[in-house]
């Protein structure tokens, strides 16, 4: 098998140093996968410490959000358009890894019951996380539904859907994400400003005097359910890890030309954020609340680049265990649970938030990542060493 792996995930300890040679295990941790993990906490780190200290921080993803005329500056524009890698490859990597650990638990004999207790209490977990993001982000007495709403979410709704056949689970993946607009249509036609509560967490997302639903499920479940199909076929068949850089390298292209499709037309998958001119500004200005399927191809197709570039890479390169990168891939969550407050706390208390310039985005990205390094290397000790613990759902 061509694919470099770390430590299978059951076993103590941080990974072990590792080549491109053959895997023990089919669910053995893919380390090109990490660092994916790892590169889009990096990026994320930089979208929210520009919303901490930068005073030109955008905010324009999405119809409501932008005014057509409104200035994009190029510069913050790309530090905004950069992190929006984050969210669809994060949960795209949720699906995948949620395949691998579902694969795991059934191999060391737990019931289906048991499987569906642990997806329930993560998913619940994961979406009361955001009380403890939204006590530093938000008002007092407002809440945030956002990336960990829209994971731990979609965890509730794999718990029927993970027993779909693998071709059916990508069917609907695919379905959702390329139908996504025209259910929206159908079911919050145009005008409506206040869809039902039901229809906003599920779909559109809304804003209600106690609740911001930024990350709807379903066009979320849509990219978390694709990544799940991926996972099984790594899982199942053998032959798809085969060459596994270079079909990774196609379907992103494949994406990229249907982005290019959607963006050129100008119409459908937009989301109503059609581009406002032939600047590149305007090809790469999507929709992301919620997700069109510009947005999608767009991430998707750059995410399975970058991909095909890991896979490349470690099949030809022999790596550490304590790397930056592999250690907040494999502590994605601990990470961005520290990060955010982290970020919003030295700002308050220094006086600066929202007050500087780009540069204190990128260098107070760099230093929260520096900071919880240390943190992220103990934790994922910590973990591995208490895997029948409370860690597992973190």
């Amino acid at each position: 098998m061509s694919v470099a792996t770390a430590a299978p995930a059951s076993g103590a300890g941080p990974a072990a140093p590792a080549s491109g040679g053959a895997t023990e295990s089919p669910t053995a941790r893919l380390v090109p996968l990490d660092w994916m993990r790892g590169l889009v906490m990096i990026l994320m780190a930089i979208d929210h410490s520009s919303d901490a200290f930068n005073a030109g921080h955008l905010f324009t993803d999405a119809a409501f959000l932008y005014h057509p005329g409104t200035p994009l500056p190029v510069a913050q524009f790309l530090t905004r358009w950069i992190t929006h890698l984050c969210a669809p490859t994060f949960l795209f990597l949720a699906g995948v890894g949620l395949a691998f650990t579902v694969t795991k638990q059934r191999d060391r004999g737990a019931s289906r019951g048991a499987i569906d207790r642990y997806i329930l209490v993560r998913g619940a977990m994961i979406v009361a996380f955001e009380l403890w993001i939204s006590f530093f982000v938000m008002p007092k007495g407002k809440v945030l539904f956002q990336v960990l709403y829209g994971i731990g979410s979609s965890y509730l709704f794999m718990i029927p859907l993970r027993r779909l056949p693998d071709r059916a689970a990508i069917g609907l993946a695919l379905a959702l994400i390329v139908g996504g607009e025209a259910l929206t249509g159908l079911l919050a036609p145009g005008g409506r400003s206040a869809p039902p509560l039901l229809l906003a967490l599920l779909l559109t997302g809304a804003s209600r005097p106690h609740l911001l639903i930024a990350y709807p499920t379903i066009p979320w479940l849509a990219i978390l359910l694709l990544g799940w199909g991926w996972g099984r076929r790594l899982l199942t068949r053998p032959a798809a890890r085969e060459g596994l850089a270079g079909k990774l390298a196609l379907g992103g292209l494949a994406a990229l030309l249907i982005f290019a499709v959607v963006r050129g037309v100008n119409g459908y998958g937009n989301l109503g954020l059609p581009r406002y001119g032939s600047s590149v500004v305007q090809w790469l200005h999507v929709s992301k609340y919620p997700p069109g399927l510009s947005y999608v191809s767009l991430e998707l197709g750059i995410a399975c680049l970058c991909l095909a570039a890991l896979f490349a890479f470690a099949h030809r390169r022999t790596f550490g265990p304590n790397g930056l990168v592999l250690t907040l891939g494999q502590t994605p969550m601990f990470f961005y649970l520290l990060h955010f407050p982290l970020l919003i706390l030295s700002a308050r208390l220094l006086g600066i938030q929202g007050r500087l310039g780009l540069a204190a985005a990128y260098l107070g990205a760099a230093a929260v990542v520096v900071a919880l390094y240390p943190a992220c290397r103990w934790y994922r000790g910590y973990k591995a060493a208490h895997r029948a613990g409370w860690p597992r759902y973190i």
